[in-house]
């Protein structure tokens, strides 16, 4: 020991230890109320059904308004129709889907020279076409029709025919020059389309399109009950421009034979007759909607 009585422990003396110091107390947590619990489980449920509520009250709501774009689209804008016959053959083949223009006569189009119309059977022009498409079983039948007058199915059942326009009013139609051409204004056509193996006409006529009527014919020339079958009728076979429904412009389905029917060349060949017809504010280019 050294003379003041401490031990000696190689010459340095140990550290002190340090106090312990006192651990904070917490604070103390209220307790949780299960009551509090259940009820904020309630209001979150509750909350999950009002959205889903309104998602439901939303969905008829949507349908409504789908609904009425597809029937003022069909009205209006265009339309598919179902082609039951071969007459269009083979441009347009048996069992096609067309969608037929409705808008652009809105905007002072007229129908012209090789146009597609598909238009009202004038008055039984539908007995010389092929058989309808067989009926579908009850309820099936009906379902197809709401679809069909809303737009969102092609008709298929309707009292309409499909043609080529060939004259307009105040045109000359004639078949058949030296060559067995038919001739409009005395210009002869040039009928690509017409169906492989058929004459551009076995009926010889000569018929002068009378006002705000046109002459029609179908391109399968020997399977087409067109304006050739009726020339003992009123108007010798023409039909009228407020029968028609609108401009086929393109074949939809099936994809295989998806093509645009455009107006053949021949038909800005045949020169411009003065058009008779023009009978002031109706429709085809003067302003009103198709019948």
């Amino acid at each position: 020991m050294g003379s003041r009585g401490r031990p000696r422990w190689g010459g340095r003396e140990p550290e002190p230890e340090p106090e312990p110091q006192p651990r904070p107390r917490s604070k103390p947590q209220p307790p949780v109320a299960e009551g509090g619990r259940a009820e904020r489980r309630r209001l979150a449920r509750r909350v999950r059904r009002r959205r889903r509520t309104r998602r439901a009250g939303e969905v008829p709501l949507l349908v409504a308004v789908a609904l009425c774009i597809a029937l003022v689209l069909k009205t209006f804008l265009v339309q598919a129709f179902f082609i039951p016959s071969g007459s269009m053959e083979q441009t347009i083949r048996i069992g096609d889907r067309v969608l037929v223009d409705k808008l652009t006569p809105w905007f002072g189009s007229e129908v012209e020279r090789g146009d597609v119309v598909v238009f009202k059977d004038p008055g039984g022009w539908l007995k010389g076409e092929a058989a309808r498409p067989a009926q579908d079983p009850v309820g099936v039948k009906q379902i197809k029709q709401a679809l069909t007058f809303i737009g969102l199915l092609p008709s298929a059942d309707e009292q309409d025919l499909i043609k080529r326009v060939i004259g307009v009013g105040g045109d000359t139609v004639a078949c058949c020059d030296g060559r067995g051409r038919v001739t409009v204004n005395g210009s002869p056509l040039d009928e690509p389309y017409v169906n492989p193996g058929n004459s551009p006409s076995d009926i010889r006529f000569e018929v002068t399109v009378p006002a705000g009527r046109l002459f029609v014919m179908g391109d399968h020339r020997a399977n087409s009950a067109d304006s050739r079958f009726h020339l003992d009728e009123a108007f010798e076979g023409t039909i009228d421009e407020h029968g028609v429904v609108g401009e086929a412009v393109v074949i939809a389905w099936p994809f295989g034979h998806w093509r645009k029917l455009d107006t053949p060349a021949t038909f800005r060949m045949v020169p411009d007759q003065a058009r008779r017809g023009r009978r002031g504010p109706g429709r085809r280019g003067r302003g009103a909607p198709f019948a």
